[in-house]
């Protein structure tokens, strides 16, 4: 009696074992394929995010340069004033104090 597959060929489950491996190859080369397509369109979103965030940083960075410059020009006017005459912006205040002070007196006095 002869045995099937045995001696007339290769055997029956070589071919079938053959396309078992090469379809999990497939499978499993498609897997890879979808990961590295995820990956790509990934890294392709940071790039965009970084660009956006460093337009958006070279912006704040221009905007506190000129707030800068305009806070160091009223500094300079603020020393400017500061080396005046201190004497006539004291007696300014002392006025507009006795001023506002007559004014509340005057009205908690008509209540």
């Amino acid at each position: 009696m002869r045995r099937a597959g045995l001696g007339e060929g290769p055997p029956a489950y070589a071919g079938s074992g053959y396309s078992v491996y090469e379809e999990e190859n497939d499978k499993l080369t498609e897997g890879l394929r979808e990961k590295v397509t995820a990956l790509k369109t990934l890294s392709i979103d940071i790039g965009t995010e970084v660009k956006y965030h460093n337009k958006l940083l070279d912006e704040m960075d221009t905007g506190f340069e000129s707030t800068g410059g305009l806070l160091g020009a009223t500094m300079g006017r603020l020393k400017h004033l500061s080396r005046g005459s201190q004497t006539k912006l004291l007696c300014y205040m002392m006025l507009f104090a006795f001023f506002v002070f007559f004014v509340l007196y005057w009205v908690i006095k008509l209540r």
